[in-house]
C-alpha cells in the first residue's frame, strides 16, 4: 500500500512566502585608503548610483582629515525579491598624516550596533527589532604594494572578531596576471602569519551537483578577490557591448572571469553565500558578544559597581533632598 500524502513537503513553500513577504536586509561595510575604486565597485556589484551626492575633499583637506562613518541605504527589487541593502562607508581612512588608532571609531560602531541589537533582543517588544550589525567588510588593499601594510593589518587584527573580513584587492587591471597571483599568495601568507581569521566558506554539501562545486572552489581559490569596477559600457569594433574599462593597450572587461575576480566575489556576496554571512554574523560574532556581556554582569560586585556608576550619573534635580538640614523626609517638588 502506498503511503499516504500528508503535506509537510510544502514547507518550503511556506517559508520561501512568508521571507519573500518579509523581504531581506544585509549590511556591508567597506574599508580602506582612498582612490582603490570601493565606489566604483559597490556600484558595478549592486547596479546603482549610491555616490551621486557625495563631494570629494581637496586635497589639503585630507592632510588633517579624519575617519567618519557614513551609512547609506536602498532598496533593491529583482524577480519580486527585495533587499534593503544598508552600506556602510569609512571615508577617510588612511588619508591623515598620522593613522596611528584611525580604526578605533570603526570597531567602535560594529560594537555600538551588537549593543543596540542586544538592548532591543532583551527589550518588551522583539517582533520587529532592526537588525543594523554589519554582516560584512569588504577591505581594499592597494594593488601598488607588496601586500599588506601596517595599517592593514592593524585594522584586520582590530576587528577580525567582531565581522566577517573579505579582502579584496582593488584596481586590479593595474597588475599582469602572475602580479596578481603573487600579491594574492603574499597576503595569504600575512594573514596567517598575522593569525587574522577572514570569512571561512562553508563546506558543501555532498549532494551540491559538480557545477556548484566547481565554482565553489573556483571562490575559494580567488581570496583575495582582484577587482575591477566599472559602470560604463563600451563596445569595440566587431564586439558586444560590455562594462569595462578602455584602455590604449586594450579594454579590461569588469565580467570577464579572465581578466578579474568580479564574477567570484558577486556571486559569493549575493547569489551564494549572503544568507551565511547573516549567520554566522549572529551564531558566532554576535553570540560571543552577547557572551562577554554576560560573563561581565555576572562577576562578583558588577552589578554593584553598575548601579553605583548609574548613581553616580544622576542629576542633582533628580535626587530628592530634604526639607532642612534637621529634616529626613524629602522635599514635595512641585
Amino acid at each position: 500500500m502506498d503511503k499516504e500524502y500528508v503535506g509537510f513537503a510544502a514547507l518550503p513553500n511556506q517559508l520561501h512566502r512568508k521571507s519573500i513577504k518579509k523581504g531581506f536586509d544585509f549590511t556591508l561595510m567597506v574599508a580602506g585608503e582612498s582612490g582603490l575604486g570601493k565606489s566604483t565597485l559597490i556600484n558595478s556589484l549592486f547596479l546603482t548610483n549610491l555616490y551621486e551626492d557625495r563631494q570629494l575633499p581637496e586635497a589639503s583637506a585630507r592632510l588633517t582629515q579624519t575617519l567618519t562613518i557614513e551609512r547609506r541605504g536602498v532598496e533593491i527589487e529583482e524577480g519580486g525579491i527585495k533587499v534593503k541593502l544598508t552600506l556602510v562607508d569609512t571615508p577617510g581612512f588612511g588619508d591623515s598624516v598620522d593613522c596611528s588608532d584611525c580604526w578605533l571609531p570603526v570597531v567602535r560602531f560594529i560594537e555600538e550596533q551588537f549593543e543596540q541589537y542586544l538592548r532591543d533582543e532583551s527589550g518588551l517588544n522583539r517582533k520587529n527589532i532592526q537588525d543594523s550589525r554589519v554582516h560584512c567588510c569588504l577591505y581594499f588593499i592597494s594593488p601598488f604594494g607588496r601586500g599588506l601594510r601596517p595599517l592593514d593589518v592593524a585594522f584586520l587584527r582590530a576587528v577580525h572578531e567582531k565581522v566577517n573580513i573579505i579582502p579584496v584587492i582593488g584596481k586590479a587591471d593595474a597588475l599582469m596576471p602572475r602580479e596578481a597571483q603573487a600579491l594574492k599568495q603574499k597576503i595569504r601568507d600575512q594573514l596567517k602569519e598575522e593569525e587574522i581569521n577572514i570569512y571561512q566558506f562553508p563546506d558543501c554539501d555532498s549532494d551540491e551537483d559538480e557545477d556548484f562545486k566547481r565554482q565553489d572552489a573556483e571562490m575559494k581559490e580567488s581570496i583575495p578577490f582582484a577587482v575591477v569596477g566599472s559602470c560604463e559600457v563600451v563596445r569595440d569594433i566587431g564586439s558586444r557591448p560590455v562594462r569595462g574599462r578602455r584602455y590604449s593597450w586594450g579594454t579590461v572587461e569588469v565580467e570577464n572571469p579572465h581578466h578579474c575576480d568580479f564574477l567570484n566575489l558577486r556571486r559569493m556576496l549575493v547569489q551564494t553565500h549572503l544568507q551565511d554571512l547573516k549567520e554566522v554574523t549572529h551564531d558566532l560574532l554576535y553570540e560571543g558578544y552577547r557572551a562577554r556581556c554576560l560573563q561581565s554582569l555576572a562577576r562578583p560586585g558588577a552589578r554593584d559597581r553598575a548601579s553605583r556608576s548609574k548613581l553616580s550619573r544622576r542629576s542633582t534635580a533628580e535626587i530628592p533632598l530634604p526639607c532642612c538640614p534637621c529634616c529626613p523626609w524629602p522635599r514635595r517638588r512641585s
